[in-house]
């Protein structure tokens, strides 16, 4: 969904480092070399960035739906 604040093992705040994550790998650099640059070292907080999936928009595209489908009814 949304990249949390903070790890979830550790509490670090890793929330501010997901936008140029993201843009630097889907430019093509490594992820690894990303977030050493990044200063994330911990494996918990590393995990934390690259298993993240973003799912906002599929998830908002849904409740539209719903509330359409809600107002056709009535």
């Amino acid at each position: 969904m949304i990249i949390p604040v903070r790890c979830f093992s550790c509490g670090k705040v890793i929330g501010d480092k997901w936008e140029e994550f993201a843009r630097r790998v889907a430019g093509g650099e490594p992820p690894a070399a990303v977030l050493d640059d990044l200063g994330v070292t911990r494996y918990c907080c590393r995990r934390m960035l690259l298993s993240h999936v973003n799912l906002i928009d599929e998830v908002l595209r849904l409740y539209e739906e719903r509330d359409r489908s809600t107002f056709k009814e009535v």
